[in-house]
């Protein structure tokens, strides 16, 4: 079975006085019927520029410079065929987004128009993209409400008269409203408690079940991940290190900088052990080192590092693992186990 959304060789660059920042280097990603993919890596690692660039909601002077991102759901493909987002006119990419893909964006109190009603703007979202009559779009909104926990009554609120919690649920019913197979999460959860964060994530994977469609969900936190996703791509200077299911980069860990995500939070169940942090900092995506680009914050690197190719592939010496990849040259069953979780 081909995959709902399938990015290709992936490259977004921005255009500036100094040079081009590579934000995005040939990344290639997929995305089942159903599944919830975990995006993760530090801040400015470009998360969320795959993201908007995958779906062309990124403005100059970002630059997608080449790739491909192919998308198979049941309305806009025929005869098997998939469609290529990049490649879209106006118009077919018009009738995509929301209806097709759907996006929670980060930070909701910006996101949300801070001058409109809830319903108003749900209603908006509801209108458009099902051109529903105005008595079917407000039953529709109420609707959206009660599926994510909200009260009906604060259909009438303004934004700034919710919690961050309930205008973080206020978004992803938006998202919800044409009935996606395909929702993008940005961080939807950064900077909420950890209570309404678990209410949050609980409410999706609740909706996900009921409704069928499938997330990317993108974040910094991997110990989230490894409870929400079904697979884990980690990523870093605008490249893939790793993907592969949730319990093997539990278990697994293959690149030294996965290892230093899954270090960096406590074990809930495991013996008391100190956390440690990723020394250094990331590097300027403006003249990138060759090789790969954790090699300055590496304490594993040698001379090999500095001329991999970056193509994910098989662990090496643990057969059978053909679904956890890496593009780190020296991993061996041996040092991946220093990351090993209780």
């Amino acid at each position: 079975m081909s995959p709902i959304l399938e990015i290709q060789d992936l490259s977004v660059a921005y255009r500036t006085p100094g040079g081009d920042v590579r934000a995005v280097e040939h990344v290639d990603l997929t995305l089942n019927a159903g599944e919830v993919v975990g995006l993760c890596g530090e801040s400015g690692s470009g998360k969320s520029t795959l993201a908007y660039g995958a779906t062309r909601l990124l403005r100059p002077p970002a630059l997608v410079t080449s790739g491909k991102v192919l998308y198979g759901g049941r309305r806009i493909t025929s005869g098997g065929h998939q469609a290529d987002l990049l490649t879209m006119n106006h118009r077919e990419l018009k009738a995509m987004r929301w209806r097709e893909i759907a996006i929670v964006f980060q930070s909701a109190m910006n996101a949300l128009n801070p001058v409109l009603r809830v319903q108003d703007q749900l209603l908006d979202a509801a209108q458009s993209h099902l051109r529903l009559p105005r008595g079917e779009a407000r039953d529709k909104a109420a609707t959206l409400l009660d599926l994510v926990g909200i009260p009906r009554d604060r259909l009438r609120a303004y934004p700034h008269e919710l919690s961050g919690g309930m205008r973080q649920r206020v978004m992803i019913a938006m998202a919800l409203a044409a009935d996606p197979e395909v929702v993008i999460m940005d961080e939807p959860t950064t900077a909420l408690d950890v209570v309404v964060q678990r209410d949050i994530l609980a409410q999706i994977v609740e909706l996900k079940e009921t409704l069928g469609f499938a997330i990317l969900f993108i974040t910094h936190d991997l110990s989230l991940l490894l409870e929400l996703a079904d697979r884990i791509a980690v990523m870093y200077a605008g490249r893939l290190l790793e993907t592969g299911t949730a319990h093997a980069i539990m278990r697994e860990p293959a690149h030294p900088y996965t290892r230093g995500l899954l270090n960096s939070f406590p074990s809930l169940h495991g013996p008391r052990r100190d956390l440690a942090g990723i020394p250094g900092s990331p590097p300027d995506l403006r003249d990138p080192l060759p090789g790969c680009p954790f090699v300055p914050r590496c304490a594993h690197a040698i001379d090999a590092c500095t001329s991999v190719d970056m193509s994910l592939a098989p662990l090496p010496g643990i057969p059978g693992m053909v679904s956890h990849l890496t593009a780190c040259p020296i991993v061996t069953p041996e040092v991946s186990q220093e990351g090993v979780l209780s």
